[in-house]
C-alpha cells in the first residue's frame, strides 16, 4: 500500500485516526501529514475518569430452620392393637391352662390370669411410654417364633414361655436412650413384684395367687435383665453398668424371696 503523502509502498502502513488515511513510517504522525482534522489531534484530551467498581457485599440468604418435634404422644395403631388382642388371648390361655397341672378355685384361677396377663403387658407397654415419650416411633409387633412357642406352651406340662411379641422401636438412637428404654420393662416388673409380695403377707386367702404374681413378675425381670443378646439386660448393661447391676440385684432378690415362700405355702397346703 502506498503512502497517502509521499507516495512511497509500504507493506505496514499506519492509519491515522482522525482522517482514517494511511500512512508511511515518516508520515505517521497527524502534523506529518498534514491531517485535515489537526483540530481534534491538537484539541485538548479530556481525562477518563477511572471506572470505581463498588464493592458489593456478598449475597446472603438465611434460611430459617424450624426445628423438628417429634410427637410424643401415647398413641396405638390399628394395627398394634390387633397384635395386641391375638397376644392377650395367647398369655389368657397360658393363665386358663394352669388348672389341667394345679388345683385351684376357678375365683383364684381368674384372678392368678389376670396377673399373669397385666405383668407381660405392663412391661411391654412400659417400653412403648418410655420410647414414644423420647420422640421415637415405637408400636408391639407379635413374633412367629415367640407366638408359636407361647402356643405351645398352653398345652405343655414341662415349660411355659410367654413371648407372643415385643414393642419394635424405629429411629435414631443412641445407647442413653436405648439404655433408658430397656430399663423401663423390668422395672415395671420389680415394682409390680414387690407389691403383690407385700400383698402376699396380708392375712387373705388368695396370698398364695398374690405370691405367685410376685414370682412371675421378679423372674421376668429377672430374666430380661440377663445382659447377653437382645435381652433388656444387655442395653442396660451397655448403658449404665451401676444401673444394671442394682436392677439385676433387686430382681434376683425379689426371685429368692418370692420362690422360697411360693414353695413354703405349698407346704402348708401340703399338710
Amino acid at each position: 500500500m502506498k503512502c497517502k503523502k509521499c507516495g512511497k509502498e509500504t507493506f505496514l502502513p499506519f492509519r491515522c485516526q482522525y482522517c482514517g488515511d494511511y500512512f508511511c513510517s515518516d508520515h505517521r504522525l497527524p502534523e506529518n501529514h498534514e491531517c485535515p482534522r489537526m483540530e481534534l489531534a491538537r484539541a485538548p484530551k479530556t481525562e477518563t475518569k477511572p471506572i470505581v467498581v463498588q464493592r458489593q457485599e456478598p449475597y446472603e440468604h438465611t434460611i430459617s430452620y424450624t426445628p423438628f418435634k417429634p410427637n410424643r404422644k401415647i398413641r396405638f395403631s390399628d394395627k398394634e392393637i390387633k397384635h395386641l388382642a391375638i397376644a392377650a388371648v395367647l398369655v389368657v390361655a397360658i393363665g386358663l391352662s394352669s388348672i389341667l397341672y394345679v388345683s385351684i378355685e376357678l375365683s383364684y384361677l381368674a384372678l392368678f390370669t389376670v396377673i399373669l396377663t397385666a405383668s407381660f403387658f405392663v412391661h411391654e407397654i412400659a417400653h412403648k411410654i418410655a420410647a414414644q415419650r423420647r420422640g421415637f416411633w415405637a408400636e408391639f409387633r407379635l413374633i412367629f417364633t415367640g407366638a408359636i412357642l407361647t402356643l405351645i406352651s398352653i398345652i405343655s406340662p414341662f415349660f411355659k414361655i410367654i413371648s407372643p411379641g415385643v414393642v419394635m422401636i424405629s429411629g435414631f438412637i443412641d445407647n442413653k436412650s436405648i439404655g433408658k428404654i430397656s430399663i423401663a420393662g423390668p422395672l415395671t416388673n420389680i415394682l409390680l413384684s414387690t407389691l403383690f409380695l407385700m400383698v402376699a403377707f396380708l392375712p387373705y386367702q388368695s396370698a398364695m395367687v398374690f405370691m405367685l404374681g410376685a414370682a412371675f413378675n421378679a423372674w421376668i425381670a429377672l430374666f430380661n435383665l440377663i445382659p447377653f443378646g437382645m435381652l433388656d439386660g444387655f442395653k442396660i448393661f451397655v448403658w449404665n453398668k451401676k444401673v444394671w447391676a442394682l436392677s439385676f440385684t433387686a430382681s434376683l432378690i425379689l426371685t429368692a424371696v418370692s420362690y422360697y415362700y411360693v414353695y413354703k405355702m405349698h407346704l402348708l397346703n401340703l399338710s
